[in-house]
C-alpha cells in the first residue's frame, strides 16, 4: 500500500497517484516494452518524468485544460504515457481503435472537438492526414514511430521526441508547472472518454471521471487481492474499457507491472517470457487458444495423445473440486498431482499463463467445455460483467463460488435490481459522469433512482448470483409465442470450435434459421485429416461435409434446447454458411466484434429470404473492403441445409 504519512502527495486523481508512485515506489518497475525482441523497463520514477516532459510540451503546443487529445495505436508505453499528460494538464484522453477505417475516425474527431491526436505510427498519421479535411478541429498529429516519417514535412505533424524536447524547455523555465497544474485537477473531473462501439447507433462518449476509475481500481483490488507485485500483459485495445480499467487505472492505484507485447503476433511468445498474474480476455481469446491446444493434440505422437486423454479425463473429474476448494480422495489428488506434473503444468506453462493468480474473461458468454477446461487444469479463470458506462464494474465471480451459469455477484458498492421486461438495472461506482454532449441519452439511460439501464435482460438466482439472458431489445417471439433469444443462442454455436460467429433470426417468424462463420484453423485443420483437399475459405466453407460438420453441432444445441422449458420451441431449422468471415471493415461487426444482426439481416436479406422460402441453395455477391482501402467483390453459390429438430422433454413427458 501507499504510505499516506508522505506530505504533498495527492491520492484523488490518477495523474496525482503517478507521481505518488515516484515517491513511495520509484524505482520499482511500472512498465515494459518488448522491441526487437529486447524487454525495455521504466519505474515508476521514470514514468512520472517522461509524463512531465510529454505534458509541458503538449503544454507548448497550445494543449489546454478541457480539452480532448485522441491516442490511436497499439499498446505502447508512450501513448499510455499519453493519457496521463493530458489529465496532468487537466485535459481527457479519448483512445480510438487502431484498426478502424479512416472513416470511421471521422465521427469521433468531430463529435469530441479533438485538436490534438497522438499516434503509434506512419499508417495512423496516414489516416489522420486523409481525414483532416473533414475534421476542422484537427490541427496537431503526433507520431511515436519515427520508421517511413523521414520525408513527411506537413506542418501538423511532429514527432513525440520534438514535444518532449519542447516539454524540457518549458520544466526548466517552470519548474513548478506540472504542480501547478495538477493542483487545478480535481477527482470528479472527466479523466477519459471511451466511445461505445456503436452496435445499434452512433457511438457514445462515455464520461468516466478520476474518483469513478479510482474507486473501481480499489474494489477490485480488495475483491481479487490485486498487489504492486503483479504483472498484467496489455494487449487488448487501448479504447476498449477492458484494457483502460486493468492496464491503465489498477496499475496505478495498485503499482503493479505493465507489460506491452512486441506485436499481436507476438503475444503468445511474450505472455510466455513475462508470466502474468492477472489475465484478461474475452472469451473468443480463449477459445482460440483450445482451439491451437486441440489441434496440435490431434497432431501429436500416439503416446502423448494418450497421455493427454488420459489425464484430461482425471482432470474433469477432480480439477473443478480442487480450483474450488472441496475435498476430494487421497487418490484422485495423486492423479491430479501426476497430471500437473505431466500434462497441466507443461499445459498452463505453454499457454504463458503458469503464474496466473485470476484470469477472467467477459464481454460474451464462455461456453462449459471451456470454461471447465481452463479450471480444471489450475487456471483460477472466472467471469465477469459490467460495461462502458460501469467501467466493467457490476459483478464478479467470488473464489471458491464460480460458477459456469452466472456472471457472478454483485461487486462492493454495487446496487442490482430487475426492472420492465426483465432489464438489468446497475449503480456502480464505476458510473459514467455523463454521455459526452448528449443530455438526452444521458437521461434515457439513468433512471430517476440514480439506476443505469444496462440494456440486457437477466435475473439475479438464490444465491445472489445473476444471469444474464439476452439483450432486452433483442429478446423476441416466434409466432408460436416461444421466446427467442438471438444471442443465447448465438453463444450455444460458438462453443463449438469449427463456428467462428453466428447470426439467429426467428423474432415474428415460424422458426429460427442462422448464418454460420466457420473457424477458419479449426476447420481446416479438420479438413487436412479428413483428406478432403480446398483451396481458400470460400471452397472449404461450401464443402458439403463441413455442412455436415456443422449440422452436427447445431443439433447438440437443438438436444440442449429440447431441455429447456421457455426455450425448447426455438430451435434451429435451417442454416447456411456464409461465404465470407463477418467483419468490422465491411460494417457487419463492431470493433469490439459484437455483430450488427439489423445491418447483417439488410445486407443479406436475399439470404434471410432463402432460408425462410425453403430453397436449398441462394447466389450471393457481396461488395467487401480490403485493408489497403480497396473494394471488391466475393460471389458464391451458398447451400442451404435442413437440421433435425428434437421433440421436448416437457412435451414427451406430457
Amino acid at each position: 500500500m501507499l504510505d499516506s504519512s508522505i506530505p504533498n502527495l495527492r491520492e484523488d486523481t490518477l495523474s496525482s497517484l503517478i507521481f505518488k508512485n515516484a515517491a513511495v515506489r520509484g524505482t520499482k518497475t511500472a512498465i515494459r516494452e518488448k522491441d526487437l525482441g529486447i524487454w525495455q523497463s521504466w519505474s515508476w520514477a521514470n514514468v512520472a518524468e517522461e509524463v512531465k516532459l510529454l505534458a509541458g510540451g503538449l503544454a507548448a503546443k497550445g494543449y489546454v485544460r478541457g480539452k480532448n487529445l485522441a491516442i490511436i495505436g497499439d499498446n505502447r508505453p508512450r501513448l499510455y504515457w499519453s493519457f496521463a499528460a493530458s489529465q496532468s494538464l487537466g485535459g481527457v484522453p479519448v483512445p480510438l481503435y487502431q484498426d478502424a477505417i479512416a472513416d470511421e475516425m471521422i465521427y469521433v474527431f468531430n463529435d469530441a472537438e479533438i485538436e490534438f491526436a497522438i499516434v503509434e505510427d506512419q499508417e495512423q498519421v496516414d489516416k489522420l492526414l486523409e481525414i483532416m479535411p473533414q475534421c476542422d478541429k484537427l490541427r496537431c498529429i503526433i507520431y511515436d514511430d519515427p520508421r517511413g516519417m523521414r520525408h513527411y514535412d506537413h506542418p501538423a505533424v511532429m514527432a513525440y521526441e520534438d514535444v518532449r524536447e519542447l516539454g524540457s524547455k518549458i520544466l526548466n523555465e517552470q519548474p513548478n508547472f506540472i504542480d501547478d497544474e495538477l493542483s487545478k485537477c480535481h477527482t470528479d473531473d472527466v479523466s477519459v472518454i471511451l466511445y461505445t462501439s456503436g452496435t445499434t447507433s452512433k457511438p457514445k462518449g462515455v464520461c468516466l471521471t478520476h474518483k469513478s476509475c479510482i474507486e473501481v481500481a480499489k474494489g477490485d483490488m480488495g475483491f481479487d487481492n490485486y498487489t504492486d507485485e503483479g504483472e498484467i500483459l496489455s494487449y487488448l485495445p487501448m479504447a476498449w474499457v477492458g484494457d483502460h480499467l486493468f492496464s491503465y487505472a489498477q496499475s496505478i492505484v495498485t503499482g503493479f507491472t505493465v507489460n506491452c507485447p512486441e506485436s499481436s503476433e507476438t503475444v503468445m511468445i511474450d505472455m510466455r517470457e513475462i508470466g502474468p498474474t492477472y489475465y484478461f480476455a474475452p472469451p473468443r481469446v480463449f477459445e482460440n487458444l483450445l482451439t491451437q491446444v486441440t489441434i496440435r493434440m490431434e497432431d501429436a505422437s500416439r503416446f502423448k495423445k494418450w497421455l493427454y486423454e488420459a489425464f484430461m479425463k482425471v482432470a474433469r473429474r477432480t480439477g473443478l473440486d480442487i480450483m474450488d476448494g472441496k475435498k476430494v480422495s487421497l487418490k484422485n489428488k495423486l492423479l491430479y498431482g501426476l497430471g500437473n506434473m505431466f500434462v497441466y503444468g507443461p499445459l498452463r506453462n505453454n499457454l504463458g499463463m503458469s503464474h496466473i493468480k485470476v484470469a477472467y474473461t467477459g464481454g460474451a458468454a464462455i461456453g462449459p467445455d471451456l470454461y471447465s477446461f481452463y479450471r480444471s487444469i489450475g487456471i483460477n479463470l472466472k467471469q465477469l460483467y459490467g460495461q462502458t458506462e460501469t467501467l466493467a464494474y457490476v459483478c464478479k465471480q467470488p473464489n471458491g463460488n464460480a460458477r459456469i451459469d452466472s456472471v457472478g455477484t454483485p461487486m462492493p458498492g454495487v446496487d442490482i435490481k430487475v426492472g420492465d421486461k426483465g432489464e438489468i438495472l446497475v449503480k456502480s461506482p464505476g458510473l459514467l459522469k455523463e454521455y459526452y454532449k448528449n443530455p438526452e441519452a444521458t437521461k434515457e439511460s439513468i433512471t430517476p433512482e440514480g439506476f443505469f439501464k444496462t440494456g440486457d435482460a437477466g435475473f439475479i438466482d438464490q444465491d445472489g448470483h445473476l444471469k444474464i439472458i439476452d439483450r432486452a431489445k433483442d429478446v423476441g417471439v416466434l409466432n408460436d409465442g416461444t421466446m427467442f433469444a438471438p444471442q443465447f443462442l448465438e453463444n450455444k454455436l460458438k462453443f463449438f470450435p469449427f463456428i467462428k460467429e453466428a447470426v439467429c433470426f426467428g423474432d415474428g417468424r415460424d422458426a429460427v434459421c442462422a448464418f454460420i462463420n466457420i473457424e477458419m484453423d479449426a476447420v481446416g485443420n479438420w479438413a487436412e485429416r479428413q483428406g478432403l483437399g480446398y483451396s481458400g475459405y470460400v471452397d472449404l466453407a461450401g464443402k458439403s461435409e463441413v455442412y455436415a460438420l456443422l449440422q452436427d453441432c447445431i443439433e447438440q444445441v437443438n438436444q440442449d434446447l429440447a431441455n429447456e422449458d421457455t426455450l425448447s420451441g426455438s430451435q434451429i431449422k435451417r442454416f447456411l454458411i456464409l461465404h465470407k468471415e463477418l467483419d468490422a471493415d465491411d460494417d457487419e461487426l463492431t470493433r469490439t466484434r459484437k455483430v450488427r444482426r439489423d445491418f447483417v439481416a439488410q445486407k443479406y436479406e436475399v439470404l434471410v429470404k432463402a432460408l425462410y422460402e425453403g430453397s436449398n441453395a441462394c447466389f450471393i455477391e457481396t461488395q467487401v473492403k480490403f485493408e489497403d482501402g480497396r473494394t471488391g467483390t466475393i460471389s458464391a453459390d451458398l447451400a442451404i441445409s435442413d437440421v433435425k429438430m428434437i421433440h421436448s422433454t416437457q412435451n414427451l413427458a406430457a
